[in-house]
């Protein structure tokens, strides 16, 4: 934290390292301001960097060791599937890509600086984003013993004096002054902020899209796909059983092939500014529609629309760096509870930037053809309508009666409610 005190020689720093600007600068400076060692750790999401080459560059710029350690299963079992569970979508739009990583990722951090006997995390978060609440919320909530360091934050150089440092102390970073992007990603999505994406009247540039085609270059012949679900969890595409981790990796191949999961919007910041975030998450969106839908299949009405108001809940306390807090522990154990019978199938037309649901089916569905029809073999009761639409609109008849009585406007002729039988006190 700001104002955090000076670490001597024999102390030992553990950074959190993704291998971009922010935490490359950051090895060089925090061994050169405290003087002591700095240990990188890199926590494997399913982000397509080498990370192997990541911890060499880490090595070379300073760095006494570098770990990785690979999280992917881990963090699709016990970090995106609750989420997914949840419908989760910060604004409605956002599938938390970035957010539920970072909760994993100070987990194994804690993790391995109490193995290294090492008493200060750092990490490479800004003074103005989301990221840095994450990571220090979720140290006081796993190690609140920890001392914590944010270089990035305290040494208020901005992204291009950061570029002209690395340069002038010969640090090996993937950036330049044209393409000054910061990109995170994880298997469930891929954030890219800075440079023209700053304005948010310039349309994102095609090049800063990996996961995704153009609909220009995207398929001229759509694609159906098939989500099937055990209890909320997906566990087959178009009919093959596969692993959670497997599966995500296929949808996000099959969908950005198609341009699904492009997402472009203005977010309400957890620091209290608007920012222009685009984003890449295909299996994010394709899952979490059909997730949806099936819900809407097997779900009563009142369970159904109750859930939707912890979903939006659920997605800021996750987003707000909330992921081990009492009240989150409690929503998972509803929302668990509510996947008991979503189970069933869901089928998805994907066509130029798309995915539109066409079918599902599922052995717990509430639908009933011979309820909804209206051809032959109808077998809802028409005539029962009457009563239950008198029932249902009474008290709005009789409170419009009073309300006309009393602003002296009398009782309509021909009202259903004798007026001798409305009565009010004197």
């Amino acid at each position: 934290m700001e104002g955090a005190p000076q670490k001597n020689g024999n102390d030992k720093i553990l950074l959190a390292y993704s291998g971009g600007l922010d935490t490359s600068v950051a090895i060089h400076w925090l061994k050169e301001k405290h003087g002591c060692e700095v240990v990188t750790v890199t926590v494997d999401v399913g982000q397509s960097d080498d990370l192997k080459d990541a911890m060499r560059r880490a090595k070379s710029i300073g760095a006494s060791r570098a770990w990785v350690i690979d999280a992917k299963k881990e963090f699709v079992e016990d970090y995106v599937l609750p989420a997914l569970k949840a419908n989760s979508l910060y604004e409605g739009n956002y599938p938390l890509g970035t957010a539920i990583a970072r909760p994993l990722m100070v987990k194994k951090l804690v993790e391995m600086a109490k193995r290294l006997d090492a008493k200060t995390i750092a990490h490479g978060c800004t003074g103005k984003g989301n990221d840095q609440v994450r990571f220090e919320v979720s140290i006081m909530a796993l190690a609140p013993e920890m001392d914590i360091l944010a270089p990035t934050r305290d040494w208020k150089m901005t992204r291009e004096e950061e570029i002209d440092y690395a340069k002038q102390f010969n640090i090996p970073i993937p950036v330049s002054v044209d393409k000054p992007y910061s990109i995170d990603e994880s298997i469930w999505g891929r954030a890219i902020e800075c440079g023209v994406l700053e304005d948010a009247w310039v349309e994102p540039p095609e090049d800063i899209f990996e996961w995704t085609k153009g609909i220009d270059k995207s398929p001229d012949t759509p694609e159906y796909v098939e989500i099937g679900f055990v209890q909320g969890k997906p566990v087959s595409l178009n009919g093959t059983q596969m692993t959670l981790l497997d599966l995500i990796e296929k949808v996000n191949e099959i969908a950005g092939n198609h341009g699904v999961g492009r997402i472009d919007h203005i977010e309400n910041r957890l620091v209290g500014i608007k920012s222009r975030e685009v984003y890449e998450a295909p299996a994010a969106i394709v899952l979490i529609k059909a997730h949806q839908d099936l819900e809407s299949l097997v779900m009563a009405k009142d369970l159904l629309h109750y859930k939707k108001m912890v979903e939006q809940h659920y997605a800021d306390l996750v987003y707000n760096g909330l992921w081990f807090s009492p009240l989150k522990e409690a929503l998972d154990a509803f929302i668990e509870k509510t996947q008991e019978f979503v189970t069933g199938t869901v089928k998805l037309k994907l066509f130029k930037g798309s995915a539109v649901i066409v079918g599902r089916e599922s052995p717990y569905s509430l639908y009933s053809t011979s309820l909804s029809t209206y051809a032959k073999g109808d077998e809802f009761d028409h005539s029962a309508a009457k009563g239950f639409i008198y029932v249902w609109g009474l008290p709005l008849k009789v409170g419009s009666i009073v309300k006309n009585g009393a602003n002296g406007s009398g009782v309509a002729n021909g009202s259903a409610v004798n007026e001798e039988s409305v009565s009010t006190s004197k």
